[in-house]
């Protein structure tokens, strides 16, 4: 289980790798149901982000997988392609979603939405750490 207090310690380590390589992101935590527990829209992050960073929350827990993993199975030929849009629209196969583990359970997941792909790994990396 992830708890408010767990979620708001994952939320300030990314939000600390952020702020380091000077790019404000959407930063959002969810429960193992996929459901909403904490987000965060740093100053001067993209309104666009919101969503997408949640969502990408909800698709790593939904499938229990990196969204940066699961987009490169989702490519024309391959086994996903076509995933990103079953769930109503809810499934997000960009960089920047992780599963969150506790004893080898996957209990929520993180996702983080405002610059590159590679910001928003790298950022999401920092705040799965903290768990």
């Amino acid at each position: 289980m992830i708890t408010l207090n767990d979620a708001k310690k994952i939320i300030a380590a990314a939000e600390n790798k952020a702020i380091e390589i000077g790019q404000p992101m959407n930063i959002a935590v969810v429960d193992n149901g996929g459901n909403l527990i904490a987000h965060e829209r740093m100053d001067g992050a993209w309104i666009g982000s919101i969503d997408i960073s949640i969502k990408k929350a909800f698709t790593s827990r939904a499938f229990d997988i990196s969204t940066k993993d699961l987009a490169t199975q989702c490519q024309p030929g391959g086994q996903f392609y076509g995933i990103h849009v079953s769930n109503n629209g809810k499934i997000m196969i960009f960089a920047g979603g992780i599963p969150l583990k506790k004893d080898g359970q996957v209990v929520g997941a993180l996702g983080v939405s405002g610059g590159s792909g590679e910001q928003d790994q790298s950022v999401a990396e920092a705040g799965a750490a903290k768990f």
